[in-house]
């Protein structure tokens, strides 16, 4: 799996690089701001898949900054952890309230701010985590780039292997090509939106053995669904069970006798 990108904006350059090079020894994909205009111009270029804000920073407060991000369509479901050194219970509920997914402390340890980070990202972006998930016996550990079904490994190429996780993360929702696009490829990438359709049938040809294709469902005019279970088969009935259809009962027809059928009939008795 690509490396997670996280963006650090803080003014404070040794605590900056300090939390930077933390991270990056974590195998985290970094990038510094220094100030609020930095970051939105960052986040504009390639949106991030986390960011840490401080409170205080020189053109804007970082309460602000965030309640600006989650206001925007296209940046309100990035995970925002705040980082400031006002601990009173009131800042943290402002700081809660202003859309940040976390409210760490200073001082904190590069332990403590990785153990938060990998905890926002497991609930507010499941893909985007290194747990292990399966379904209806098929598992992924996207840290080992591993997918297999009981004992039996199933090899898949990289966009396939992210396709999956992403949809394994999100059973049950319905995602449109264009939304696979920016969640699997990335929002700067220009690709037809038919090319998921080549990956999605690459996908199902390499789950098809384990009998998991089924799991990937087409929802016409709208996308692709990830199953949350595969599909139960209803058994068909042998024909010498089948009930034998019902025949429609003949018309029956009353029958009667036309008037010129009643001929007068000359009787002659005998004396």
């Amino acid at each position: 799996m690509t490396a997670k990108q996280i963006l650090i904006v803080e003014d404070e350059r040794p605590i900056r690089e300090m939390i930077a090079f933390g991270l990056r020894r974590s195998g985290f994909d970094v990038r510094e701001a220094p100030d609020a205009g930095s970051a939105r111009a960052s986040v504009a270029d390639r949106r991030p898949d986390l960011v840490l804000i401080d409170w205080m920073l020189p053109d804007m407060s970082g309460l602000e900054l965030t309640r600006a991000l989650k206001r925007d369509k296209e940046t309100q479901e990035v995970p925002i952890i705040m980082l400031t050194a006002r601990a009173e219970e009131q800042d943290k509920v402002m700081g809660l309230e202003g859309g940040a997914d976390d409210y760490v402390t200073k001082p904190f340890s590069a332990r403590e701010l990785l153990a938060r980070i990998k905890a926002v990202m497991r609930r507010r972006a499941p893909q985007l985590a290194d747990d292990v998930v399966e379904i209806a016996g098929l598992r992924i550990d996207p840290a080992a780039h591993q997918v297999a079904a009981g004992d039996k490994p199933i090899d898949l190429w990289t966009t396939e292997l992210r396709l999956l996780h992403f949809f394994m993360t999100h059973p049950g929702r319905v995602f449109s090509r264009a939304r696979l696009l920016d969640e699997v490829w990335g929002e700067h990438v220009f690709v037809e939106e038919r090319t998921v359709d080549v990956h999605i049938r690459r996908l199902r040809q390499a789950l098809e053995p384990t009998g998991h294709k089924d799991l990937l469902e087409t929802v016409r005019g709208v996308g692709y669904c990830f199953r949350r279970d595969l599909p139960v088969e209803v058994p068909r009935m042998p024909s010498f069970m089948r009930p034998l259809p019902v025949r429609a009962k003949p018309e029956i027809r009353h029958a009667y006798m036309s008037p010129s059928a009643f001929r007068p009939v000359r009787v002659i008795c005998a004396d």
